[in-house]
């Protein structure tokens, strides 16, 4: 028997598609026998497996279970939850890898599998290495065993270690997400006053999308931390991997600036220490992390790409633009937005503002959000080489380690090609309005010398 993925199906970091359409249980099925014969031709036998709240997510875990069993593959069955639980779970249990079943905070009618092998991020080669493994039927046969185990109270213990934040005033919001359950038991360990919003978790998302790096989807939090008058408020996406934050004024504190914070107050035991940003970050970030007497280090964006980097420089801190945050400093490294929280209060403390005064002190510059606009699987990336080539070709500053990130003397300006979507992603920043105008308009002047063009709007 063997079996053909949709190429799109096999992205860099995971696996992500449109359930009924590019994503079946056939495919849970088979990626259980890839992963499976991985595992087990390293020497494993073990495999944990998470799912999150999405409608299709019980049907996937179903079939993914079946295929490592048939691999030989013994399972270990946590449940609904996070993807940050399955990360712990690999990382405590009596295991060799881990699956979580998330589509993260893409569109409700999709879904994907994120995947762990001996501590470590399993992505780029070794899953595109999984289609060309079940295309050609080369599988391990066995009969695993399967094992259910509810680790939720030991993993919550594992963030609630060591705490020693303060008392504050705080509002959750869990967008109905895989976080919603973690949520509520925090809140009642927690010290302080906490006010929870949609932690029942409903995969049809029915307030708003449970993705906090855009703005639209903080409105009820912002409501709840301004009329409760709050101290700041969290919230996190479909499977709380991600953080997003607000301040008591309202404001939103991206993912690029809380690194910044958080890096501050790491460097002041690692001085000296590497610190990852991905390319999308602002420059101002970077360079607080030098003030800070950091190294600042630009990655490529992606939480395996991330984490990777992490690990090959010894880095205690790493974070991307979305939210995801990663602490490797006294805790294991992953992503983990719960966790992102909770060092959050305890920033509180080792910094000895509040989260509005740690704001007010962000530096300032004109930068836009993340401007994301379709392009085809097709041609996504081909664009992005064609870019470099004539960059390159007029002698442009450039960054090419992920997409083409170009210095000018009015800032810079990014274009990459998404992993997770069918889309394409620019960002610029300059030290004023006429300077981010330009740069704009060489995005836009690079998109049209490739038959492409940003929306108006975008």
């Amino acid at each position: 028997m063997t079996h053909r993925f949709d190429p799109t199906l096999l992205r860099d970091y995971d696996l992500r598609g449109t359930v009924g359409e590019t994503l079946h249980a056939g495919d849970a099925w088979a990626l259980g026998r890839c992963f499976g014969t991985v595992i087990a031709r390293s020497g494993g036998r073990r495999v944990a497996v998470g799912y999150d709240g999405r409608l299709s997510s019980p049907m996937l875990e179903k079939a993914l279970v079946e295929g490592l069993t048939r691999s030989g593959i013994d399972v270990v069955r946590i449940g609904l939850g996070p993807t940050p639980m399955l990360y712990h779970a690999e990382m405590t249990g009596d295991v060799d890898g881990g699956i979580q079943i998330t589509g993260s905070h893409n569109p409700g009618d999709q879904n994907g599998f994120k995947l762990v092998k001996a501590h470590a991020p399993f992505f780029g080669d070794d899953i595109q290495a999984l289609g060309v493994m079940a295309a050609a039927g080369d599988w391990n046969s066995g009969a695993g065993r399967v094992e259910t185990v509810d680790i939720m109270d030991a993993y919550v213990a594992r963030l609630m270690q060591g705490f020693d934040g303060p008392a504050c005033r705080i509002g959750w919001d869990a967008g109905n997400g895989s976080a919603g359950p973690v949520v509520e038991k925090l809140a009642q360990l927690l010290p302080g006053e906490h006010h929870l919003l949609l932690t029942e978790v409903d995969g049809h998302f029915p307030h708003h999308h449970p993705d906090p790096s855009e703005d639209e989807n903080l409105a009820d939090l912002r409501a709840l931390v301004l009329g409760k008058q709050l101290d700041f408020g969290v919230a996190f996406d479909g499977d709380g991997d991600r953080i997003g934050v607000i301040d008591a004024q309202g404001r939103t504190i991206a993912g690029d600036q809380l690194l910044g914070l958080f890096a501050v107050d790491v460097l002041k035991n690692r001085a000296g220490a590497p610190i990852v940003g991905d390319v999308k970050a602002s420059q101002t970030v970077f360079d607080r992390i030098a003030a800070s007497g950091g190294r600042p280090d630009m990655w490529k964006s992606g939480h395996s790409h991330i984490k990777s980097r992490m690990k090959q420089i010894a880095s205690p801190l790493g974070g991307e633009t979305t939210g995801h945050l990663f602490f490797a400093d006294d805790y294991p490294g992953y992503d983990d937005g719960l966790y992102a929280a909770v060092r959050l209060i305890r920033l509180v403390s080792t910094m000895g503002l509040s989260v509005t005064d740690m704001g007010d002190r962000l530096p300032t510059s004109i930068i836009t959000p993340e401007l994301r606009f379709p392009a085809p699987e097709s041609r996504k990336f081909a664009v992005l080489e064609e870019v470099a080539a004539r960059l390159r070709t007029a002698g442009a500053d450039l960054c090419d380690i992920d997409g083409v990130r170009v210095r000018t003397a009015d800032g810079w300006w990014l274009l990459r090609a998404s992993n997770t979507q069918a889309a394409l992603v620019a960002r610029a920043e300059a030290t004023d309005r006429d300077g981010l105008v330009r740069l704009l308009a060489q995005i836009d002047s690079q998109l049209a010398d490739s038959g492409m063009r940003r929306p108006v709007g975008n």
